[in-house]
């Protein structure tokens, strides 16, 4: 697992690229697993703040308590239009709930608005990062894992 300013250091341009998908529009969707094991798909937004990637939710929140009994995420950046300009991106690894209640003071006092009320804050620990861009013909599928080189590969 790696913080989001571990992938900076690892793949800069890569990082650089899934940064402005993210953002470039306020809302994500959010996988997360429900107890009996299936999918749930819920909306979000992001922030990076200082080293991580960090979301919020409404304290008790589905997506919340689903992330606290199984901290597997995926994370998919919303497109800006049909035409992906700028392409597509997605994170996958685990939530870390923040608990320490300066750190969450923090985090709030970080945020562009506060929180409109009781909330619940976890720090997004990365095992891979693909960023997806269509051309003509063809579409490129980059992708990073902590530890290993940035990989390219071209489909038509």
């Amino acid at each position: 697992m790696a913080t989001w300013q571990d992938f900076e250091r690892e793949a800069p341009e890569l990082a650089l690229a899934v940064r402005a998908r993210f953002e470039a529009n306020k809302h994500h969707v959010l996988a997360t697993l429900r107890a009996d094991g299936s999918p749930r798909v819920s909306g979000i937004e992001v922030d990076f703040l200082g080293a991580d990637l960090t979301l919020g939710s409404m304290r008790g929140a589905r997506k919340a308590r689903d992330l606290q009994r199984d901290p597997r995420f995926a994370l998919h950046s919303t497109p800006s239009d049909e035409t992906l300009a700028g392409g597509d991106s997605k994170l996958s690894g685990r939530a870390v709930e923040i608990t320490d209640e300066t750190e969450l003071a923090a985090y709030a006092a970080d945020l562009p608005e506060p929180p409109p009320g009781p909330f619940q804050a976890f720090r997004l620990e990365l095992e891979q990062a693909v960023h997806t861009t269509v051309g003509d013909d063809h579409l490129w599928i980059t992708s990073w894992r902590p530890g290993e080189p940035v990989r390219r590969i071209e489909r038509h």
